[in-house]
């Protein structure tokens, strides 16, 4: 299995990830790719929108079938091979912030959407979904993201191969997702834990839908669930649970 080795591309469609959904339940092979030049109605996590302009970003989803029913690190492979390719395609290096963004300079620049299909406990197909921003303008964006949003092109001051960064995520997601498939969970866990936007051992912020929670960062489970250390004893929180994360300079 390659992933790439097929790429489905869309002109334009709704959203890539519903798109990949729809091979994947006609039987299409593991490491599938589907692009769009636009989406019409691109999902962040949440339930939130992803803007998705045309020849402005990248936006991909890839069909995956894990031997194993926990995909709960798959957006962190996601995560750690989108900031690879990044750095390997235009030299630039980004952070990760736990669980599901790409960023730069405290801009957010990527995203992740992993969505799962089950048959009783048993996973059919993961779909897992990035979208970077690549070659937008800051008025590209919406007035409501301005301020929370960049490219590439905005951070380098240039046009931005997107090609080039297709290829390369596709070959870094290759290679991380054989390690996740080998079980080589402690190395994944460390490669994004190098990457994060704020190191371990900060005071952060979290915000869920019961509480706010002010903690030190003591890392990451293989679960994928943060692991906060509140009053001396450590509490696990997991990525659907989060509604916001900031720290303390």
């Amino acid at each position: 299995m390659n992933i790439g080795a097929v790429i489905h591309w869309y002109e334009t469609c709704a959203s890539t990830n519903d798109e990949a959904k729809i091979l994947a339940r006609q039987g299409a092979r593991e490491g599938t790719v589907v692009i769009a030049d636009e989406q019409t109605g691109g999902k962040g996590t949440k339930g939130r929108a992803w803007f998705s302009p045309r020849s402005r970003g990248l936006y991909a989803s890839v069909i995956l079938r894990p031997p194993s029913g926990d995909v709960s690190l798959l957006p962190l492979v996601a995560g750690i091979a989108a900031a690879e390719a990044i750095r390997l395609s235009v030299g630039l290096e980004v952070e990760l912030k736990w669980p599901n963004d790409v960023v730069w300079s405290g801009k957010k620049i990527g995203g992740i959407l992993c969505e799962s299909e089950f048959v009783g406990d048993k996973t059919q197909f993961v779909v897992l979904g990035i979208g970077l921003n690549i070659n937008q303008s800051w008025k590209d964006f919406p007035a409501a993201i301005r301020k929370t949003a960049a490219s590439l092109r905005m951070i380098l001051k240039r046009r931005v191969d997107g090609e080039r960064i297709e290829q390369s995520l596709c070959e870094r997601l290759d290679w991380w997702y054989k390690k996740f498939v080998s079980g080589e969970k402690a190395e994944i866990l460390r490669a994004f834990e190098a990457k994060l936007s704020f190191p371990i051992g900060k005071v952060v912020i979290v915000r869920t839908e019961k509480e706010t929670l002010t903690g030190t960062l003591r890392g990451f489970s293989t679960g994928a669930s943060m692991i906060l250390e509140k009053d001396g004893e450590e509490i696990l929180l997991s990525p659907a649970e989060i509604l916001g994360l900031g720290y303390h300079a």
